[in-house]
């Protein structure tokens, strides 16, 4: 299975990440291994070797057949679930990564880099108009809706399966609002997909 992302898909954590505003001409697509995956609500212990390391909370979804060259007008037929998710990044790294020219993917695809909360059927929810939050000790510190992404789920479905082919059981990570930041050892992390816990684990 395929972990896909998109980067600087909210216009407002773009302007945070690195000053950048607009819609880019395609989406800014980067991988995770399997391997990232954390899920069950097991801790996340803190890679500190690897310095910075940033929450990114984001909608998550689940493909669930085969698909290749996907029309946007389709591409709805080829999820399943939703959950939120968080894309921690090695920000250190990364920055660094960034600044001589090189590819950053091990700043993002580190082990349980890449947490799953509980998937929902995407049956009970308007994939264009999906409200999530992630609290750190009970304070709200970021807050999306899918509305406001710049590629939506069908857009990136469509764009990614161009490239290579969606299996089953692939998950893309659709990007993160603003409020990105650095998570600590002892916070805990709940993700909320509207009103519904879906996420939940501690940082070691």
């Amino acid at each position: 299975m395929k972990i896909i992302a998109v980067g600087k898909n909210y216009a407002e954590h773009a302007l945070e990440f690195d000053g950048t505003m607009g819609k880019p001409d395609a989406p800014m697509i980067f991988m995770k291994p399997d391997s990232s995956i954390l899920k069950n609500g097991k801790h996340f212990y803190l890679p500190d070797w690897l310095g910075r390391i940033d929450y990114e909370a984001e909608i998550v979804v689940r493909i669930n057949k085969l698909g290749r060259s996907i029309p946007e007008r389709f591409a709805h037929r080829y999820y399943d679930a939703v959950t939120v998710g968080i894309d921690f990044t090695a920000r250190d790294m990364q920055r660094r990564l960034i600044e001589k020219g090189a590819p950053w993917e091990l700043s993002k695809g580190f082990d349980c880099s890449a947490v799953l909360g509980e998937f929902r059927p995407i049956d009970g929810f308007d994939i264009k108009n999906i409200e999530f939050s992630l609290d750190i000790n009970g304070t709200t510190v970021q807050r999306g809706n899918s509305a406001e992404m710049l590629f939506s789920v069908d857009e990136v479905i469509a764009y990614v399966s161009r490239f290579c082919t969606l299996k089953t059981g692939d998950l893309i990570f659709t990007g993160t609002p603003a409020g990105v930041s650095e998570v600590k050892v002892g916070d805990r992390l709940k993700g909320f997909l509207g009103d519904e816990k879906v996420l939940e684990f501690q940082v070691r």
